[in-house]
C-alpha cells in the first residue's frame, strides 16, 4: 500500500480528513523549503504538495506565479525540487510528499529518467496539472510501476465518463478544483461543491481533496465536511510573500493557520 492510500485509510477509519499545504519550492529562498516542510508537519498536516517552479504556471494566480518567479531567481529546478523531497524524506519516512507542476520540465527529463528521480527521492505522487488522463496513461504507468500515485485535476464541468477515465488512470487521491478559474480566485460555493461531489462519489473509488479557494479555518471545516481532504496554497504562500524581509515571521504565520484549520476540521461537530 502506497504512502497516500495509507494516509488517506488511516483519516478515514478516525472520521478524519486530510489536510493538505502547498507551497512552492525554493520560496522565497532555497533554504526555508525543508524545514517549512518539518513545521508544517508539526502543525498537524497530512500530506504535503510540493510545487515545482515553472516560467509559465497557467492554472496558478498571481500569488503562486510570483512565488515561482522568486524560486527560479534562486536558480530552483525540477532536480533541485527533487533534491529537497530527498533531503525531508531522510528524517520523516511517514508524510507523503506530491509533487506538483507542470509538464514541459518533467519532459525536458524525460519521462523514465523523472520517474527514476521521483523513485529515489522517494516521492509519492504526482500531479501534473496540464497532462490530462487521456494523454497521461505512459507516464502513469511509468509512475505506478515505481509505486508512486499519478493525480489528477477535476473541474466542476468534468463529466462522469471523464471522471472514471481520471479514476481508471489515477490513483492516490483526485484533485477537484472547486472553482473556475486560477489558484486563489473567488470564493467557494459549497452548494455547488456537495453536488459535484455526489456525482465524484459515484464514479470513483478514490479520495477527493478540495482546493482552489480554501482560505482560512471556516473553509477549511466547511469543506472538510464534504470531501476527504482540503488543499490550501495560496492563503499560506500570501503568508510568505507579505514577510519577504522576515521568513520566520512568514514561518510563525503559516503555522498558525495550518493549525487554526486542523482545529477546525477536527471539530467539524462543535
Amino acid at each position: 500500500m502506497s504512502r497516500l492510500a495509507a494516509t488517506f485509510e488511516a483519516l478515514a477509519q478516525t472520521g478524519r480528513k486530510a489536510l493538505i499545504p502547498f507551497i512552492t519550492a525554493g520560496d522565497p529562498y532555497p533554504e526555508f523549503t525543508v524545514p517549512m516542510m518539518h513545521a508544517m508537519v508539526e502543525a498537524g498536516v497530512d500530506v504535503i504538495e510540493l510545487g515545482i517552479p515553472f516560467s509559465d504556471p497557467m492554472a496558478d494566480g498571481p500569488v503562486i506565479q510570483r512565488a515561482s518567479e522568486r524560486a527560479l531567481a534562486h536558480k530552483m529546478s525540477l532536480r533541485r525540487t527533487l533534491a529537497m523531497a530527498m533531503e525531508f524524506r531522510r528524517s520523516n519516512r511517514h508524510t507523503p510528499i506530491v509533487l506538483m507542476g507542470y509538464l514541459n520540465p518533467i519532459e525536458a527529463m524525460g519521462y523514465e529518467a523523472f520517474a527514476n528521480a521521483a523513485q529515489r527521492a522517494e516521492v509519492d505522487g504526482i500531479l501534473t496539472v496540464d497532462l490530462p488522463p487521456e494523454e497521461g496513461e505512459e507516464c502513469a504507468a511509468l509512475l505506478k510501476a515505481r509505486d508512486i500515485d499519478p493525480i489528477f485535476l477535476l473541474a466542476p464541468n468534468s463529466s462522469s465518463e471523464r471522471i472514471q477515465k481520471m479514476d481508471a488512470v489515477g490513483s492516490g487521491y483526485l484533485y477537484y478544483v472547486s472553482l473556475k478559474g486560477v489558484t486563489g480566485a473567488g470564493h467557494l460555493n459549497t452548494a455547488d461543491v456537495k453536488t459535484k461531489l455526489e456525482q465524484l462519489r459515484a464514479n470513483t473509488r478514490l479520495p477527493v481533496a478540495i482546493g482552489f479557494g480554501v482560505k482560512d479555518a471556516d473553509t477549511a471545516k466547511t469543506i472538510a465536511a464534504l470531501g476527504d481532504g482540503v488543499v490550501v496554497g495560496s492563503a499560506l504562500i500570501s503568508k510568505i510573500e507579505a514577510n519577504l524581509d522576515s521568513p520566520e515571521q512568514a514561518k510563525k504565520e503559516i503555522i498558525e493557520l495550518l493549525a487554526a484549520m486542523r482545529h477546525a476540521m477536527d471539530n467539524n461537530g462543535a
